[in-house]
């Protein structure tokens, strides 16, 4: 994986998560404990993986193309659509929840989410 798909690996694990913008982005890298970072990929520095910095987030996100992006997230998506007619979201916890959409027929995990619970 390169630097750059690690940026935006973690972008989208973030934006999942609920964060928007870049400061939001780094906050939640920054909290990436070790084995996070490692499947992230993040960069080894002095023997420890480090994410990269607000900067950086912002800097590699400004050049994305929205619809080259989309286009890709499109095609992502057409792969499963075939396969799942239906989808099973999924809620565990009672104070913070981690939100699953499953497709019932390939039993993909398409999307995790943590949110706060409804009050």
């Amino acid at each position: 994986m390169s630097a750059g798909q690690s940026i935006l690996a973690i972008a989208t694990g973030a934006i999942l998560c609920g964060m928007e913008g870049y400061k939001a982005i780094s906050g939640w890298a920054q909290d990436l404990g070790p084995k996070e970072r490692e499947r992230f990929v993040c960069r080894r520095r002095n023997g420890v993986r480090q994410v990269p910095s607000c900067t950086t987030f912002r800097e590699t996100l400004i050049r994305v193309d929205p619809d080259c992006l989309d286009r890709a997230l499109q095609g992502w998506n057409a792969q499963f659509a075939e396969e799942d007619e239906g989808l099973a979201i999924d809620e565990e916890g009672r104070q913070v929840h981690i939100m699953d959409v499953v497709g019932h027929e390939s039993g993909l995990c398409h999307t995790q989410k943590k949110s706060l619970p409804c009050r």
